[in-house]
């Protein structure tokens, strides 16, 4: 349960611009969408994916770190880091079962299954979107696991994109599509008390001596 008297207090201190802004760009935040890259070498492209996730909306970006456990490249990233929650994990099932858990349908991005088309996928069930390597793609567990497959219709002689550019034409269209129809996609009120705290804390120096300062006052 949220503090509103610790958030009312902390968004006191924020211009009135900053808290406009949070508000705004909460309105269109959502969990109806998840993102899942798992095992990039290529640190930049998570990195990419989720400063897309960010600018399109998505809230939450999860990364499976079996083999590289890189940190995110905070220069590709552009601070996007600090607005997108980031969900670590070190196995392919205790993903899978933590975005079942959720209530996601696993779809797998990949070019090679004819599943279904960027434009005919259904939007209306929650879901967690599987992102794979640059060299290998998705690794089979995921694949097996799928409840469905996504590609990117192409009618060049290359048969893929790179995972940051794919995952941003798909981030793009998903919700673009998602923000035009009826579905309730927003974040719930108390999502968006946790995430003005969050971001609020985040944006304030020295935010463990005004913390101090607000809780010495009881």
């Amino acid at each position: 349960m949220i503090d509103l008297d610790y958030l009312h207090f902390l968004e006191n201190i924020l211009t009135e611009n900053r808290k406009t802004k949070f508000l705004k760009v909460l309105e269109n935040r959502t969990n109806h969408f998840t993102v899942v890259v798992e095992d990039i070498f290529q640190m930049h492209n998570a990195s990419a994916v989720m400063r897309s996730c960010e600018v399109f909306g998505i809230q939450e970006l999860n990364v499976i770190e079996q083999r590289y456990g890189k940190s995110i490249d905070k220069e590709i990233a552009m601070g996007a880091q600090k607005w997108v929650d980031i969900n670590a994990f070190d196995s392919v099932s205790n993903c899978v079962d933590a975005m079942k858990n959720k209530g996601y349908q696993i779809i797998a991005t990949t070019p090679h299954e004819n599943d279904c088309l960027l434009d005919d996928f259904d939007i209306s069930k929650p879901s967690a979107l599987f992102f794979g390597t640059e060299r290998d793609g998705l690794s089979e567990e995921i694949l097996q696991r799928a409840d469905g497959f996504l590609k990117i219709p192409m009618v060049g002689f290359t048969e893929s994109l790179n995972i940051s550019v794919s995952a941003a034409i798909i981030i793009q269209n998903l919700m673009n599509r998602l923000r035009h129809s009826n579905i309730d996609w927003h974040l719930s009120e108390e999502q968006i008390l946790v995430k003005r705290l969050a971001w609020a804390k985040k944006s304030i120096k020295d935010i463990k001596r005004i913390e101090e300062r607000y809780y010495n006052q009881f």
